[in-house]
């Protein structure tokens, strides 16, 4: 595989430390300890926070939160009818080994000081009623597109990629160019983003005094040739910290299949078990506790201006502990193989259907209490009057075992036009293959002007898109509508695809499969 090159490395001691040229040579890749950042903001640090809230401000390290082009980031999450908001959080895991304490944990001494990489990415969803929560993970080495992204300490622009390993994308600019991948893959916009290190994660660790994992066999994750993390345990539940901890959240030869995707699986695991260790063990009622930890977190953290101070901190710790634990729902990004046999990619249809349901708020766990349909929720942009509207048809019924209807679009456009829709043209220059029918829009002023066209015809809101791929509104026919004069759309399944790395919140009773040619 043949990614573009990227840029040389500043001098060190540029900017905030984060900044360089990526090595893709090294062998191993390490850390998924995401979990632990998620975990303390859930506990919340109030009672340190308001103590002595200056100093604790200075331990934070902030960074912009979306450095990538304004077309490739997602619109704003929209309120609901009762004015709600979800929480869309961006948790990054970074390999970085800037500082000697993090290459002595990290190893692999030629990667000193170089680029660090985002080798843990999850996106905390906490929907907008805070009824529910939801966690989805991206195996480090899907394949993305990775936009154009420019740093700003220094205005350099590292090009778009089409094709490259996500993890790479925090090498590019920092933080804010990971949260613009995750946005141009997903559609869904990112509030703010939480970051640590490796240091951090053993710190942090220590400071909550362990966590409970189990194993259905001793485990030993290392080989002759020196591969694994070194995680030794016994079978059945043992409490893990510090050093051990990383160890835990490093491990892939060991558990299951070796694989990264068994290591996205243990990850969970283990932020199941960190969430109840934190919001059942009252020894961290003490004060004393309660200042380490907040003490201890501040100084790990890496985190947006939106998140820059501890009563902003303690702000979205209030409204993540409202979400009962056991409506936290935890599964991995739907994935396949890629062509080369050893990276993976999203897998079509079912990572967009998780991705979909992030975007309209619905909880990944079908517990959702009966709420306002996304077709009912429109903008607050005023439409055009209808013959001022200009749109654009095209047709899009051609699928992958059927020929494009003919005619649709000119049919449509007549269908148009006696609605009182005087604008539309029908453009016959294209044949497009979609699904469903789609309302696109090029930017935010024409977003109540394609809303009125969808209204028009039945078409629902969820069906509405901005896109940076048309000049105006454009109405694409889709193969669910191949003839007739009345859209009927397709009800939609919400059901979360089935998966074998789902993890609820209130589960005591996970244990991760040991590899037999990792036991002892």
């Amino acid at each position: 595989m043949s990614l573009t090159p990227q840029g040389p490395r500043p001098p060190a001691g540029h900017g905030r430390g984060r900044r360089g040229r990526g090595d893709r040579g090294r062998g191993r890749r390490f850390l998924r300890w995401a979990a632990i950042v998620l975990a303390v903001v859930i506990v919340g640090t109030a009672g340190a926070g308001y103590l002595y809230y200056r100093h604790l401000n200075g331990n934070l390290k902030k960074d912009d939160l979306n450095i990538g082009d304004e077309k490739d980031r997602a619109a704003k999450t929209e309120a609901n009818a009762a004015g709600q908001t979800p929480l869309n959080i961006l948790l990054i895991g970074s390999d970085a080994r800037d500082t000697a304490e993090n290459q002595k944990l990290g190893g692999a001494k030629e990667t000193y000081n170089t680029a660090p990489r985002a080798d843990v990415q999850m996106l905390l969803h906490v929907s907008a009623d805070r009824s529910n929560m939801s966690v989805v993970s991206m195996p480090r080495d899907t394949l993305v597109g990775i936009p154009k992204c420019t740093d700003p300490d220094d205005d350099k622009a590292y090009p778009a990629l089409t094709s490259a390993i996500t993890n790479q994308s925090l090498g590019r600019g920092g933080p804010g160019c990971t949260v613009a991948t995750w946005e141009k893959l997903t559609d869904i916009h990112i509030d703010h983003f939480i970051m640590v290190d490796f240091a951090g994660v053993v710190s942090m660790a220590d400071a909550i005094g362990g966590v409970p994992v189990c194993v259905d066999a001793n485990i030993h994750s290392h080989t002759s040739s020196g591969k694994g993390s070194g995680l030794k345990l016994k079978e059945g539940t043992t409490p893990i910290k510090g050093k051990q901890a990383l160890q835990w959240l490093r491990t892939r030869y060991g558990f299951e299949d070796s694989t990264d995707i068994a290591r996205a699986k243990a990850q969970h695991q283990y932020m199941n078990s960190m969430v109840r260790q934190l919001r059942e063990n009252a020894t961290l009622s003490s004060p004393n506790k309660l200042r380490k930890l907040a003490e201890t977190a501040t100084e790990a953290l890496t985190v947006d201006d939106g998140l820059g101070s501890v009563t902003k901190l303690y702000d979205l710790s209030n409204e993540l502990r409202k979400v009962p634990t056991k409506r936290i729902t935890m599964t991995t990004m739907p994935w396949q193989y890629a062509s080369d046999g050893n990276r993976v990619v999203p897998k079509p249809e079912e990572a967009e259907k998780v991705f979909r349901l992030v975007r309209e708020d619905i909880a990944l766990d079908g517990k959702d209490k009966k709420k306002t349909a996304p077709e009912d929720e429109t903008s607050d942009d005023p439409a055009a009057a209808d013959g001022k509207i200009a749109v654009q048809v095209q047709n899009g019924t051609r699928t992958s075992t059927e020929a494009a209807a003919s005619g649709r679009a000119t049919d449509v456009t007549e269908l148009l036009v006696g609605k009182g829709f005087t604008a539309s043209k029908a453009d016959s220059s294209v044949i497009l293959s979609e699904d469903k029918t789609l309302v696109r829009y090029p930017s935010a002023d024409l977003e109540g002007d394609a809303q009125r066209v969808a209204k028009s015809l039945g078409i629902p809101m969820s069906s509405v898109k901005k896109s940076t791929e048309v000049s105006g509104v454009t109405l694409v026919v889709g193969a669910d509508w191949r003839s007739g004069t009345k859209y009927e759309a397709a009800k939609e399944d919400d059901s979360l695809p089935e998966s074998d790395d789902t993890f609820n919140g209130a589960d005591t009773k996970a244990c991760m499969h040991v590899d037999p040619d990792y036991t002892w």
